[in-house]
């Protein structure tokens, strides 16, 4: 249900935006965290989401009656950020974040633009075109100018700064603390709602799919750090910014750790088997998967890549630090 707020937890509510995708599940989810099982007093909102008129107006409705006390960001993808320099204006609310967008560029040669071009998707059909053109008819887009594609505000500076298990904010009958969860981007936050057990993942967990991780910003090692600290907080809740939520998180993490590794193996294992560049790797590794999500698998097998030349198990052939374009040696 698009553009309405619902009621998904004692003190939470989430609003879904209108931006379905490769990338983005069913869309991306705003939370609202307030008074137990109240529509009114004050209230955070947690990834305010895309710019998307739909869901602007949406949640400029719900929040009519309300008093915005934090706007907080997870990370700086535009379908997390989007709206919350306008959120601000509306309400006065300080953005909370950990910190700003880090490292930018990952491709800044020809070489590593033709890794790119290898793996591009097949050309969309006429029905995919036309289905993406009726989600930006009803999300109130111009559907001719609409594309999908992730981008990072680089400008975006919070207001408040949270020290990891800081806290965040907090109202009548809840608490919002940050928990620092570095790999997806180097700013990545998640939220713990104290009095539910409850952590909102953002994009470090998902609940449909695994999340990418790519290099310069996206960091391997940090995030197998960060998902480990996650298992080890015994949550009752994983609340994701896309998909369903993880209510028997151990299980569920433990894969999820597990599939990392998977994909480490699978690495040094195709190179082994003679495939010592990213797109024969990718091919291989992902031939079950869309492949319009290839050129985001390549960033995380780079980020494995990376890791794996950092620790000393694998080099570039050329001694280089990893790239897309490396050729890379047991």
């Amino acid at each position: 249900n698009y553009a309405t707020a619902e009621r998904v937890a004692t003190r939470v509510e989430r609003v879904i935006a209108r931006n379905p995708n490769h990338y983005t599940f069913t869309g991306t989810g705003t939370y609202l965290i307030g008074s137990p099982n109240s529509s009114h007093g004050e209230c955070a909102v947690i990834d305010p989401g895309p710019d998307v008129p739909e869901h602007r107006q949406a949640l400029e409705a719900v929040l009519v009656d309300r008093r915005v006390t934090a706007i907080v960001v997870t990370h700086c993808h535009s379908d997390h950020v989007g709206l919350a320099a306008w959120l601000k204006e509306l309400t006065g609310a300080p953005t909370v974040a950990w910190k700003p967008h880090g490292a930018v560029g990952l491709l800044d040669n020809a070489d590593d633009l033709e890794v790119m071009k290898q793996l591009a998707p097949p050309p969309k059909s006429a029905e995919e075109i036309a289905a993406e053109k009726e989600i930006a008819r009803q999300a109130g887009l111009d559907p001719d100018d609409f594309e999908i594609r992730e981008t990072v505000d680089t400008e975006f500076v919070p207001d408040i700064r949270v020290e990891d298990g800081g806290l965040v904010a907090e109202g009548n009958g809840w608490t919002l603390r940050g928990v620092h969860t570095p790999g997806h981007t180097s700013n990545h936050m998640c939220v713990a709602l104290d009095e539910e057990r409850a952590l909102f993942t953002g994009d470090h967990v998902m609940g449909w799919s695994t999340t990418v991780v790519s290099p310069p910003d996206g960091d391997m090692r940090s995030y197998l750090s960060s998902l480990d600290k996650v298992r080890r907080r015994g949550d009752a809740v994983l609340w994701p910014t896309h998909g369903a939520p993880v209510t028997d998180p151990g299980p569920f993490l433990d894969a999820y750790y597990e599939h990392r590794l998977s994909r480490e193996r699978q690495v040094l294992e195709a190179i082994a088997d003679g495939l010592t560049t990213v797109a024969p790797m990718v091919r291989r590794m992902y031939a079950a998967v869309s492949p319009h999500l290839h050129v985001a698998a390549a960033r995380s097998v780079l980020s494995h890549l990376t890791q794996l030349v950092d620790e000393g198990r694998l080099r570039t052939a050329d001694g280089a630090p990893a790239r897309l374009s490396s050729t890379y040696v047991i």
